[in-house]
């Protein structure tokens, strides 16, 4: 199922690559024609789009390469560094186009109104469908994400630019172009920002957003024959890999009571929890105690 998936995504990141080349060459030729910033830094975005999505597709084939002795995780983390990197590359656009387009906002230049709309209008269909074709796996997979919001935020640059630009034929209000720019630019930085930060909490390992780790915790002392739990340990490698690892001190069981507690214990958390790589540690309490384990390091 996760390798039909990359192999979808390969596919429309492929067609979403096409569509924005076509988008660039267009809307630098009209925008130079038209003195519209609006439609040049449109086009610039969709240039990083372009880099993005080669990224994001380069990543997707990194993703399905096996693990290696070297790399035992595989490539998985590729998703996570790319999605990384392309939120880092939109910040810098869209703090570039705010800058610019606030300093223009004040020293507004005219434009022609009726060309920014037919331009605008086409960019507008063409960011439309790479952002559909990029949204169907854009929810269990942040390299496509990062690459799906790219692919929004020139969606609305191109849908403020014909709203903005059909104002400006008919009423001369040459400083909207620069208004469109700024408010769709603030809209998106908190999508952004969210990225950025995810990605940043998968890198340091940390519990999913999505998971409540006391909660798991709490569950898991509520399994029969479970009477302690230390060193638990709930990361990610990729947004459909999630990991747990943790020291159990169980009663008492037989080999077949052990393997029927780990059984339970594996599809209850990936039923409640999605967690679906599992490493347990099990010993009784006499077994501690025998082989004198401790652990001074766990939570």
């Amino acid at each position: 199922m996760a390798e039909h998936n990359h192999s979808t995504a390969s596919k429309n990141l492929v067609w979403s690559i096409g569509i924005n080349v076509i988008i660039v060459v267009f809307e630098i030729l009209f925008g130079l024609l038209s003195r519209s910033f609006a439609l040049i830094s449109d086009a610039l975005h969709n240039v990083t789009d372009i880099g993005s999505m080669i990224l994001s597709l380069w990543g997707e084939k990194l993703a399905d390469k096996p693990q290696t002795e070297k790399k035992t995780y595989g490539y998985k983390r590729a998703e996570i560094l790319i999605a990384f990197v392309n939120g880092g590359v939109l910040l810098g656009v869209v703090g570039f186009v705010l800058v610019e387009a606030i300093i223009r906002l004040f020293k507004p230049e005219p434009v022609s109104g009726m060309t920014m709309v037919i331009v605008a209008g086409v960019a507008l269909l063409g960011n439309g469908l790479a952002t559909y074709l990029l949204q169907k796996g854009a929810n269990k997979n942040l390299n496509l994400r990062s690459a799906w919001l790219h692919s929004l935020q020139d969606a609305l640059f191109s849908l403020g630019v014909v709203v903005s630009a059909a104002i400006i034929y008919f009423t001369g209000w040459n400083w909207l172009d620069s208004l469109a720019s700024i408010i769709i630019s603030v809209f998106l930085l908190k999508e952004i920002f969210s990225i950025l930060l995810e990605t940043i909490n998968m890198l340091m390992d940390s519990v999913p957003a999505d998971i409540n780790f006391a909660a798991v915790k709490s569950d898991l002392l509520t399994m029969f024959g479970v009477i302690e739990i230390n060193d638990l340990h709930i990361w990610q490698t990729s947004s459909e890999n999630i990991l747990l690892s943790a020291h159990l001190k169980i009663k008492e069981l037989n080999a077949e009571e052990r393997i029927k507690l780990i059984t339970n214990i594996q599809n209850f958390l990936e039923k409640q929890y999605h967690i679906n790589h599992t490493t347990l540690q099990m010993v009784s309490a006499k077994e501690a105690e025998k082989l004198k384990l401790n652990c001074n390091h766990c939570n």
